[in-house]
């Protein structure tokens, strides 16, 4: 890893929730995960996060995961942050995938909140310690309270944030208004869930977005974030309009994994949008509707919208 982690952004500012691309038959395609990973990081996108539940982690197995890893990595993983999903409502489980990561060349994990069990703030609190010491790697937490049904309480927050491996949470509450604070009273890297957010989060002092609409927009969210930045705020509205037809697009139906899917096969990143069961690929009427705002956008010829410009 060549990259030299910001204490502000330690992980980067713009992230993609990459998809894990199968082939037709259902099997991992590493040739066309590689091929993925290299687009979005050349787009502007300078992390990534695998095996999360939009690359479909309830439904892939270890020795596909840990594959994933060494090949975007290798891929890649000079060029930008690669972080593996470990999450889990098993401790021991999530801790094994946390192992299995940084055994294959993983920069960062992502642990999201136990789903399904709803555990108590205790229990959330000693489930990210021991996964945080089962590696050296870096921690970004994820609450995502709308797939698990329990909230990281502030209180947790406060303690977990004192663990030497958690550096940054990934923010999907919509609780804009609990951004500033909890990111002063912690000193973790606040980065948003909600692809609709990244301007409220950056103006609360968020580090970024991990994004699954990135796989179309990374480059206008990364223009989004250097606009800002350079103290343009006007701009960075402006780079971030046209992208709301494709936040619509991909999350509306909340869909995420299927529509992501959809639109990186619209772009011709991939030959096929097919999910393992129980999620099944978009409907030929969901990719029409797709492709209509990908096209008013202006990003279904190439991936990259006309008109974006780069501050100097």
């Amino acid at each position: 890893m060549t990259l030299a982690p910001a204490a502000a952004r330690p992980f980067g500012a713009v992230l993609t929730a990459m998809v894990t691309p199968m082939t037709p038959s259902g099997d991992l395609d590493l040739d066309a995960a590689v091929k993925v990973a290299k687009r979005l990081v050349d787009d502007g996108n300078d992390g990534l996060v695998l095996s999360g539940t939009t690359g479909e982690s309830p439904t892939t197995h270890a020795p596909e995961k840990a594959d994933l890893v060494r090949a975007v990595v290798d891929a890649v993983g000079d060029r930008a942050y690669v972080l593996a999903g470990a999450g889990s409502n098993d401790t021991v489980h999530a801790v094994r995938m946390a192992e299995q990561a940084a055994e294959a060349g993983a920069h960062g994990l992502l642990v999201v909140s136990p789903y399904y069990s709803r555990p108590s703030q205790e229990g959330l609190y000693r489930h990210f310690a021991t996964v945080a010491d089962a590696t050296e790697l870096p921690v970004m937490l994820y609450d995502v309270p709308g797939r698990t049904c329990v909230r990281i309480a502030a209180s947790t927050y406060e303690r977990i944030a004192r663990h030497p491996q958690v550096v940054a949470t990934k923010d999907a509450t919509g609780d804009v208004s609990s951004v500033a604070p909890l990111a002063a009273a912690t000193g973790l890297a606040w980065y948003s869930g909600d692809d609709s957010l990244l301007l409220p989060f950056l103006s609360m002092g968020g580090a970024g977005i991990v994004s699954v609409s990135a796989h179309v927009v990374g480059g206008a969210f990364a223009e989004v974030v250097r606009r800002w930045d350079a103290g343009d705020t006007a701009g960075a509205l402006r780079a971030y309009l046209p992208t709301v037809p494709v936040i619509e697009a991909l999350n509306g139906a909340g869909a995420q994994a299927a529509m992501a899917k959809a639109a990186i096969e619209a772009l011709g990143l991939v030959d096929n949008r097919e999910l393992r069961l129980p999620n099944v690929a978009a409907s030929e009427d969901d990719v029409a509707r797709l492709r209509d705002a990908l096209a008013t956008a202006g990003y279904l010829n190439d991936g990259v919208r006309a008109g974006v410009t780069t501050l100097p």
